[in-house]
């Protein structure tokens, strides 16, 4: 009877130490995935960022990582929930647009036009839903479009003049994100928030700071994941008098040669010449300073672009600080992006934290792809066919589920139990 009770108590003590039942705490885990659009990898470098240092500490920070080319809002977004490169998912700018009609429809408006978005690659959410998950996308893009006509769980899309900087509205969207873990049983949340500067970063901390609080007041800390992130970096723009902006009217006749374009965009540009007027188009960019022009079909294939049906045949990169502009300088942006996913200015922030990662890990650089499959380890489910791989992000996990300072509790408590046991 006496060993019995030892043996009782030694076991409600492991259940104790462990905060939940064993079986629970190996089951699969929540996951938050929150993006900050046009967090550079090293804006926290810039000001004083003590809930992002701390997150370094209690989680994993990677150097950085590598945007998709293109270096854009919608592009990349989507390369990281589907783990498709650009020229397999098709959503080849932030602009709906069809080149044959001239139609050119701007981001926001984009949003749940399912045209855009479904070209046959399934994002996380639905390959989620489909294995029985509950999934919901809080102003994501890519979330409000409906696949193979299924639609996510829970979706809310931004309004087209939403504001972007709104501090109070920000930690009350992470409140509501909360309740749907704690009170509704979400397993996936994608939370996005719109383009920071140098000005704002600090009320990014201060929002990591209050996410981190409301794990803790939602009793989440030992069953959600959270990975922070973003979909490119920014860079300063060039202005006159310092240098001369690039206007490609100049050096070819838009108007007589091109039938379609997006030029006025940031540092990335495509056109379609009118028939016969391709070499045309460019050989006379190709004169232009400041840029790099491809014919579609040469483009590299570390771009992973050339595949693509529906870009146009001729793509203009500008240098790093160049925004391109057709006819006139229309751009007021100090700062911008869609350039050169190789350059440091557009590499972007990674941060981990929750119960299936390590503590204090400092991870090398990888491609922003390579997040895909690491959601699926953490979410338990059979991915889609993608490009990543988790060779790359597999070292930051925890060998198995829980914290590890679970595990060495419930460890200890056993070997208690049995030179307990050995004693009697």
């Amino acid at each position: 009877m006496r060993s019995e009770r030892i043996l009782i108590l030694v076991v409600v003590a492991a259940l104790g130490a462990s905060g939940k039942p064993l079986s629970k705490a190996a089951g699969r885990n929540q996951l938050l995935l929150i993006s900050f659009d046009g967090f550079r990898w090293d804006y926290d470098q810039d000001v004083d960022t003590p809930n992002l240092d701390q997150l370094a500490a209690d989680g994993v920070k990677a150097k950085y990582i590598t945007p998709p080319m293109l270096t854009m809002t919608s592009p990349s977004h989507f390369t990281t929930i589907t783990g498709r490169w650009v020229e397999d998912h098709e959503v080849v700018h932030n602009m709906m647009f069809n080149a044959k009609t001239n139609q050119k429809v701007p981001h926001k408006q984009t949003l749940k036009r399912s045209e855009w978005w479904d070209n046959g690659v399934l994002p996380l959410w639905i390959t989620a839903q489909n294995q029985g998950l509950k999934t919901a996308s809080f102003f994501y893009p890519g979330g409000g479009a409906k696949y193979k006509g299924q639609a996510v769980n829970r979706v809310l899309l931004e309004e087209p003049n939403h504001p972007d900087d709104n501090e109070t509205e920000w930690c009350q969207n992470i409140d509501k994100v909360m309740s749907w873990f704690s009170e509704e049983g979400f397993n996936l949340v994608t939370l996005y928030y719109g383009e920071p500067d140098n000005k704002i970063i600090q009320q990014i901390d201060r929002t990591i700071g209050y996410l981190r609080e409301a794990i803790d007041r939602h009793d989440l800390n030992d069953s959600l994941n959270v990975i922070i992130t973003s979909d490119h970096g920014m860079t300063t723009v060039k202005k006159r008098p310092q240098v001369d902006e690039i206007i490609l009217n100049k050096y070819l006749n838009l108007f007589q040669l091109a039938s379609f374009e997006i030029l006025d965009y940031g540092g990335f540009g495509i056109i379609t010449p009118r028939p016969g007027k391709e070499q045309e188009v460019f050989d006379a960019l190709s004169m232009a300073p400041n840029l790099t022009v491809y014919k579609k079909n040469e483009i590299p294939e570390s771009f992973h672009l050339g595949k693509s049906e529906r870009l146009p045949p001729i793509v203009v990169v500008a240098d790093l600080g160049f925004n391109l502009n057709s006819r006139f300088i229309v751009y007021v942006n100090k700062g911008d992006h869609g350039f050169h996913n190789g350059e440091m200015d557009m590499k972007t922030i990674f941060r981990a934290f929750g119960p299936d990662f390590k503590t204090n890990f400092l991870s090398e650089p990888f491609d922003s792809i390579h997040i895909y499959p690491l959601m699926c380890k953490l979410l338990q489910i059979e991915p889609a066919p993608h490009n990543g791989s988790l060779s790359f992000t597999e070292d930051m996990l925890q060998q198995r589920g829980g914290s590890q300072n679970t595990r060495l509790s419930v460890a200890l408590l056993l070997s208690m139990l049995l030179f307990t046991f050995l004693m009697l």
